[in-house]
């Protein structure tokens, strides 16, 4: 996965010429695109290419695992809170007041 530009191929082409796609991509290290209507349809990709993608995914989803993980808890009093009054009620300040109509002070 070197950056290089993919070949693209209508798919009723692609059916035709199956055998020597996966050379070009196996052998010749191409990545080849395979399209319908001219909108791209598929890729296909070497073995060692997916693995590659396939560990950028695992990667990027333990490092949101981790992220999430390390997010700081609520106090017990702001989840009170928020059970009783919804999401708004985490960024009201303790002096907000009742901002309700016909409640003002």
């Amino acid at each position: 996965m070197m950056g290089s530009m993919a070949y693209e191929i209508p798919v009723t082409q692609a059916r035709a010429e199956l055998a020597e796609l996966i050379n070009r991509v196996v052998y010749g290290g191409e990545k080849v695109v395979v399209t319908r209507h001219g909108k791209p349809l598929v890729a296909l990709v070497s073995a060692a290419d997916l693995r590659r993608l396939e560990e950028i995914e695992t990667d990027a989803e333990e490092r949101v695992i981790s992220t999430v993980s390390s997010v700081r808890p609520l106090s017990s009093s702001a989840q009170g809170e928020r059970g009783r009054f919804g999401i708004a009620a985490e960024h009201r300040g303790p002096d907000a007041g009742d901002r309700r109509p016909g409640r003002e002070e």
